[in-house]
């Protein structure tokens, strides 16, 4: 079987004026991701997901791999990976090629699995296509008995883990979290994202207060580079430490593990390099000790794709689900994502077992050329690139001086 074509999908969603959800960057107005899908012989379809510029994965793809690729025989999938590689490599050593080559790997994976005529899970060595999934969203609220609701929300839609976003001041992240850990329920666990938001001593204080009440993890409390912080954090042994969705390269990856910075490590078969990639990861992970609990937050094609990987790997401990209301995760597929218990079952179909929705594609679908202006989480387009929430330590200041409070915190101390 041999490629015959690569297809990139660009897809732009806009929220209603004033539902975007609020975070660490301002407020969300919009969401991107990218599909692929690699057109091979006798009609088959594999698909991919790339969560980066949507404009330079389709000129990385559609200008420079595809042409390279077409014709080759789908049989070694980590050897075309490692070719791929070498053409980006003068360019695109991580980052954005290393992402959009990802999505052709994880189409090539799907492919292959077909071909098989094996669901992906299966193909990779699981024995079960099940997978711990959890409730990925409670972003900032203002009023916590808004975020309360929302967590209850999750829990009833079948989840038993949630993720929160904390980092805006201590009031905040104290009265949020206990908020949110008494709404799911003695069975329930909470997870905390940073969100890079914090200093070594506020990092220290709050690593201490969620290891005191059993958060599952704490993720990203500083700049993916700052991994010294990380190192000296996790020494403490208050709290176990998460952190991987901002790396592409598998050297990073490597270096997170070398240094034990971390507990969890997160790949993202949609940012670094594909199923080839992510299951390197795992292995590197597992061989020191670690769990993988895969990032996702572009698209469903990206999420089933990560967690056919976390089936498949003996250390794999988890798999994120955007419940943001994104779109691109709730009606991208023709049968929507579902979790009974906590619990994500994958497709027993060959490959990664899912069908696109057609009609979602074509609402969605973005022409080529400039992305519009808007504030889509992680990327910014035509609008000042600066964090419009006040930093941890001002944030702090201004309820302790009298400052506004949230609903539900009581004010100044």
């Amino acid at each position: 079987m041999r490629i015959e074509e690569i297809e990139v999908i660009n897809l732009r969603f806009e929220y209603a004026p004033g539902e975007g959800f609020r975070y660490a960057g301002g407020t969300a107005t919009g969401r991107l991701t990218t599909l692929v899908r690699v057109h091979a012989q006798g009609g088959r379809i594999g698909l991919g997901s790339a969560y980066t510029n949507p404009e330079v994965a389709r000129v990385v793809i559609e200008d420079h791999l595809a042409p390279t690729l077409r014709g080759t025989a789908i049989e070694d999938v980590p050897r075309i990976w490692q070719d791929m590689m070498r053409l980006v490599r003068w360019y695109g050593r991580g980052g954005a090629a290393v992402t959009a080559l990802g999505a052709i790997d994880t189409a090539l994976w799907d492919l292959r699995a077909q071909l098989a005529g094996q669901p992906l899970w299966r193909y990779l060595g699981a024995a079960e296509g099940v997978v711990p999934a959890y409730a990925s969203a409670l972003l900032w609220r203002d009023d916590l008995d808004l975020l309360r609701q929302e967590a209850c929300g999750h829990v009833d839609a079948g989840f038993t883990r949630v993720k929160m976003r904390l980092g805006r001041c201590r009031d905040y992240d104290v009265a949020a979290f206990l908020a949110v850990q008494d709404s799911v329920g003695e069975h329930g666990e909470v997870i905390v994202d940073g969100s890079l938001r914090y200093s070594r001593e506020d990092a220290e204080w709050l690593a201490d207060f969620l290891g005191a009440h059993e958060a599952v993890w704490f993720e990203e409390p500083f700049a993916p580079d700052d991994l010294d912080g990380y190192t000296a954090l996790r020494a403490r042994g208050a709290v176990p430490l998460a952190a991987g969705e901002n790396e592409t390269w598998p050297s990073g990856f490597a270096e997170l593990i070398r240094r034990r910075a971390v507990d969890v490590i997160q790949p993202d078969v949609s940012r670094a390099g594909g199923v080839t990639s992510a299951r390197h990861v795992a292995e590197l992970a597992n061989r020191a000790g670690l769990q993988i609990a895969t990032h996702s937050w572009s698209d469903a094609v990206a999420i089933v794709a990560n967690a056919h990987v976390v089936a498949s790997a003996p250390n794999g401990m988890t798999v994120e689900v955007d419940r943001t209301g994104n779109p691109f995760v709730t009606d991208l597929l023709t049968e929507p994502l579902r979790v009974t218990d906590g619990w994500l079952r994958l497709p027993a179909g060959p490959g990664l077992g899912i069908r696109l929705d057609e009609a979602a594609i074509a609402r969605y679908r973005l022409a080529p050329g400039a992305i519009p202006d808007g504030n889509y989480s992680d990327m910014v387009f035509g609008v000042p690139p600066t964090v419009t929430a006040p930093d941890y330590a001002a944030a702090w200041s201004e309820i302790q001086s009298g400052g506004p409070a949230v609903a539900g915190i009581g004010g100044p101390r």
